[in-house]
This record gives C-alpha cells, sequence and structure tokens, in this order.
C-alpha cells in the first residue's frame, strides 16, 4: 500500500467485499488507518475492508489499487496530444506549399520566342506576369527566414508565457501570413506571408514537441512523440493534394483552416505541469498533471519527481566556454555534421520545389499525381522508420538511407543528363526512361525518412547532456533551419549554371561523403545512457544509475521530412527502468528554457 495516499478512508454500508481477497493487507497491522471519527469500535460487528481514496476525495475500492497506484489514464493524453499536433500538420502545409503554388505562379513552360497568353491558364498570375526562377528561389526559400525568427522566439515566449499560450498566439503570423498570400497583388506580399508562415514553423516546431514531451506518460511518450513528425508530412500530402484541382489562393485559405482548429483547441486545453512548476503554481500544476493522469491515479510521485529535476535543471546551466570541452565538443561536431549532410542531401530543395521537378521531367503521370504519390510514401516511410529506429540502430539506418540517396539522386541526374542529350542531338532517348524519375524520388524519400530525416535530431537529443543541451541543441537548429534557407534559395540557380543532372550529382556526392561520414566517425547511441555516451567521447566513467539518454528530445522539426521521432517500444522499455531519475519530470525539465 502506497503511503501516498493520504487521504481520508472509509466504510461503505453496503460496500463489504465478497471474498477474502479484497481484504487489504498491511505489512504494519499497528500503523492501520482508522475510519473517519477516529473510532475504531467495532460495535457492528462486521469485517469490511477499507477503501483506497482517489484523487477527488471519493471512495474506491481496494481491489482497485494497482490501477490507482500505478496505470495512468491515457485519453486525454490522446486528445491533447491530437490537438497539438495538429499545428504538426499545418506546419506540413506551409513547407509544402511552394511546390503546387510555386508551379502554379511560374506559368507554363513555354517554347522560345512564344509569349503567354493569360486568359488561357487557369490560375491568376501576378500581375499577369509570371514569376521568375529568381522570384520562384525567394517564395520558397524565405520560410525559413522566418523559422529563424520563430524558433529563437519561441525559446524566449514557452518560458515566459507558457507553451499552450504560445500555441495560441500563433494564430496572430497564421492570419497574417497565410491571408498575405491571400490576398498578394505583389511578389513582395507573397514573400511577406512566407516569412510570417515561417515564424509560426518556427514556434510551432519548438512549442508542440516541448508540450507533447511534458504531458506524456513514460509509456506512451514515444508514441505521441512519432504523431508530431507523422502529421507534419500528413500536412504536406494535404496540401500537394488540394494544389492538384485548385488555385494557390483556394490552397493558402485552406491551409488556414487546420492553423485556426490548432489554436481554438489549444484555448481550451490545459498548460504543461512541468512550466507551471517552474513558475511556482504548485495548485496549478497539479491539477493539469490529475487531468493528463486520469482521476483515479496518483500523482504525487511525479509530482515530486517533476519539481526535483526542474530545480536540479535550473542548478546546473552551462556556457558556451562548456562546449569547448573535448568529450562535449566532439558529439557537437558530429551533430553539426549530421544536420549538414541532412540537408545538402537536397531535401527540402526537393520538396519545395517537387512540381516543378517533375513538370521537367515530363513524367507520364503529371506533376500533381506524382508529387501526392511521393507525398504519400512519405507518410508511409515515416511510419515505417518509428519501427525501425529501436531495432536496427541509428548508425546503421543512416548508412543505409546515405547509401540508398546517393544512388536514387545518381539515377535520378542520369535521367536528365540524357533528357539534355536529347535536346541537343536532337533525340529521344529520355523517353524510354519516363519511369524513372518518380522511381528515384520514392526511393529517395523514402530511405530520406527512416534515416537521415528522424536520425539527426533524435541524435541531438541523446548525445548532450541536461546541463549543454539546450545551447548544443540552438547552435544545431540554427545550423539547419541556415542550411535549408541557403541550398533551397540556390537550387535555381543551380540549375541554371550546371543543369539539373549537375545538381542532382553534386546532392548525391554529399550523400556518398555522408555514407563514408556515418560508417566511420558515427557512434552508436541506442540503449545507451547519457554516461556511457559522454563515456564513449572521452568523458568520465559512467556511474551505476546514471541519468538515461531522453527518450524523446525536444527539438525544432526544420525540414519537410519527420525530424522528431522519439524511440518506442524496446528502447523506451529499457530508459523508463535504467534510472529513476529520467522520467517525464526530467526531461521536461531539461527541456525547460530550451532556445533555438
Amino acid at each position: 500500500m502506497s503511503e501516498d495516499h493520504d487521504a481520508s478512508w472509509g466504510w461503505g454500508a453496503d460496500e463489504s467485499p465478497q471474498d477474502d481477497d479484497e481484504v487489504v493487507v498491511q505489512e504494519n497491522p499497528a500503523a492501520q488507518l482508522q475510519p473517519p471519527g477516529g473510532d475504531d469500535d467495532d460495535d457492528d460487528g462486521d469485517d469490511r475492508s477499507p477503501l483506497l481514496p482517489d484523487q477527488q476525495g471519493s471512495r474506491t475500492h481496494a481491489s482497485m489499487g494497482d490501477s490507482i497506484i500505478g496505470k495512468p489514464s491515457h485519453m486525454a493524453q490522446y486528445i491533447t496530444a491530437l490537438a497539438a499536433t495538429m499545428g504538426a500538420l499545418s506546419m506540413g502545409a506551409i513547407l509544402g506549399y511552394s511546390s503546387p503554388a510555386g508551379s502554379q505562379l511560374k506559368g507554363p513552360d513555354l517554347p522560345p520566342n512564344v509569349t503567354l497568353n493569360v486568359s488561357n491558364i487557369d490560375c491568376p498570375l501576378i500581375h499577369d506576369e509570371p514569376l521568375t526562377d529568381n522570384q520562384i528561389s525567394w517564395f520558397g526559400s524565405t520560410v525559413n527566414i522566418g523559422a529563424l525568427i520563430g524558433a529563437p522566439l519561441g525559446g524566449v515566449c514557452i518560458n515566459l508565457i507558457g507553451r499552450r499560450t504560445t500555441m495560441v498566439a500563433t494564430i496572430a503570423p497564421f492570419l497574417l501570413g497565410w491571408f498575405l498570400i491571400e490576398f498578394a497583388n505583389n511578389f513582395a506580399m507573397l514573400v511577406a506571408g512566407r516569412i510570417f508562415c515561417g515564424i509560426c514553423c518556427g514556434l510551432v516546431s519548438l512549442s508542440v514537441p516541448t508540450y507533447i514531451g511534458e504531458i506524456a506518460s513514460p509509456d506512451i511518450r514515444g508514441l505521441l512523440g512519432t504523431g508530431f513528425q507523422l502529421m507534419v508530412v500528413i500536412g504536406i500530402l494535404y496540401v500537394y493534394s488540394l494544389g492538384a484541382g485548385l488555385c494557390w489562393q483556394w490552397i493558402a485559405l485552406l491551409c488556414l483552416i487546420p492553423a485556426v482548429v490548432f489554436c481554438v483547441a489549444m484555448f481550451f486545453s490545459k498548460e504543461s505541469p512541468v512550466f507551471l512548476l517552474s513558475k511556482n503554481k504548485s495548485q496549478e500544476a497539479k491539477e493539469a498533471l490529475q487531468f493528463f493522469r486520469g482521476e483515479h491515479y496518483n500523482i504525487e510521485p511525479e509530482l515530486q519527481q517533476l519539481t526535483q529535476s526542474i530545480e536540479e535543471a535550473q542548478r546546473n546551466k552551462a556556457s558556451f566556454r562548456d562546449l569547448k570541452t573535448p568529450y562535449i565538443l566532439k558529439p557537437l561536431l558530429i551533430s553539426l555534421a549530421l544536420m549538414f549532410f541532412q540537408q545538402t542531401s537536397g531535401i527540402n530543395a526537393i520538396l519545395f520545389n517537387l512540381n516543378e521537378i517533375f513538370k521537367s521531367a515530363h513524367v507520364e503521370l503529371g506533376e500533381d499525381a506524382s508529387s501526392i504519390i511521393i507525398a504519400a510514401v512519405q507518410v508511409v516511410a515515416t511510419c515505417l522508420g518509428a519501427v525501425l529506429m529501436d531495432r536496427a540502430g541509428r548508425k546503421l539506418l543512416l548508412i543505409l538511407s546515405a547509401g540508398a540517396m546517393c544512388i536514387s539522386l545518381v539515377g535520378m541526374g542520369a535521367y536528365f543528363f540524357v533528357s539534355e542529350q536529347d535536346l541537343e542531338n536532337h533525340t529521344t532517348n529520355a523517353d524510354s526512361l519516363g519511369w524513372l524519375p518518380l522511381l528515384s524520388m520514392i526511393i529517395f524519400i523514402t530511405f530520406f525518412s527512416i534515416g537521415f530525416g528522424p536520425i539527426p535530431w533524435l541524435m541531438m537529443g541523446e548525445l548532450f547532456s541536461a546541463e549543454v543541451r539546450e545551447l548544443a541543441s540552438t547552435l544545431a537548429t540554427l545550423t539547419n533551419w541556415l542550411l535549408s534557407f541557403i541550398v533551397t534559395l540556390v537550387f535555381q540557380p543551380l540549375i541554371d549554371a550546371i543543369n539539373n543532372s549537375g545538381v542532382y550529382w553534386l546532392f548525391a556526392i554529399f550523400c556518398a561523403c555522408s555514407f563514408v561520414f556515418s560508417l566511420l566517425v558515427v557512434k552508436e547511441t541506442k540503449g545507451k545512457t547519457i554516461e556511457e555516451i559522454t563515456f564513449m567521447f572521452g568523458g568520465p566513467p559512467p556511474n551505476a544509475g546514471g541519468n538515461v539518454a531522453p527518450s524523446i528530445p525536444v527539438v525544432v522539426v526544420v525540414n519537410a521530412a519527420p525530424n522528431v521521432s522519439p524511440p518506442s517500444g524496446e528502447d523506451e522499455r529499457k530508459r523508463s527502468t535504467a534510472s529513476s531519475s529520467s522520467s517525464s519530470a526530467s526531461e521536461g525539465a531539461d527541456n525547460k528554457g530550451f532556445v533555438a
């Protein structure tokens, strides 16, 4: 019997047990609690067993003790996490929007010396003029500028006004961004709208994973965390599907719907208990935690652990000088390198311009249908990646991912090379390879989604101890946003300079380098504690019962493929039992003050 149950005990007139199995046996009979009133007479002569109290003060039968103490309810967590991940869907819609919209705003490809007749196109252009390649590059890439603003702003907001309030506040940039795009009558309005939408990406990608990680029970934290990246790619599928039948203004309007649903749903949700405790709002934190765990669950041990972890995290703040320590610097460089290779694979440049890529490749299915297929494959591959993460390990998946992406990009470049030769020699050799672009992109997105998509973010949370995770994660995250902006911006100019074939072969070279890097440099972190990982890089030897690596690293999602892939299953069980000091309490506290 847990000593944490300190509420009153009582007997009910009609609640006597039917058999002896329901009688609670005390290890110390002298310590038995008495019913209200303090009278221990047995005047009525019955031998009814005491009842266990629930958190609302009602009496619950002793046979329910196990469920009260050890099994929290998950329903409130599932519903709240689903509401929060609507923000991830909205983020996916933002990231994928430039593909169908940019293709429409650029207008149809015309032979040389042929003038565009705007009356013959389905979707209106800005001032009846198609966007140039340079404008398309800025239209797609400026969302990253907004994210570079939104991510550090979100880091401040989630600690100043709260996780939930930050999510609700995103309604302002959501509305402003999509309305600027919806009613754009010049290119500047389009770019401004994309920047405001990018700010939303930065805010959402920080606040939502943090919030989910802090409200989730350890036994379902991996599952709920995986839901974030899944909803991001569903958002991409959503916007690609809209682009198949609607013009860019209508797409913008319909992309606003999930954003409004997200903000309204979070308005009626409860704040994170971790944030409330960090602001010394103990009673509100207790009520919030009770809501998420169920009214019959004893939250006192978890609440105490949360409080202790927050106090410890506030005491152990690191500075940039700590990053120079060799056993911290080495994993930091590995994390930065993984972010570099993730973006130089060309993932965002490809997904931001997918419709235009398939249009240039003259795929038989058409650019809209082909883009939808890629987005659907990405959804399936995201689920597959979540399953494989705990079974295959990080290093093996990175190696397989880099190798397969390299091969697929070589194939994509080969198709465009043959097509370019056909254009010069007036031949039609590429016609027999019409299947290659779509197949290459399917292979590319599948292996990205199980490897270099989620793993750099996962390892960012695993490589660093709590006291340096904030600073190290900040550097890695901002590096990723910046690289995403650069690669997306230079994609079209690179095509003009070295042709499509040269661009894809360049991406393939970076993937080949990432293959070698993963094979020779990256160390396996699956199932290891933080102290064991630190020891691998030359740190102090691990102590028994040390802190385990976080089972759900709260990170910023910065590319259109899945990025937050917390482990579940075997790893989750190992880590939840490795140390009592690493639970949802400690993980929530670790991420308090996270600035990205």
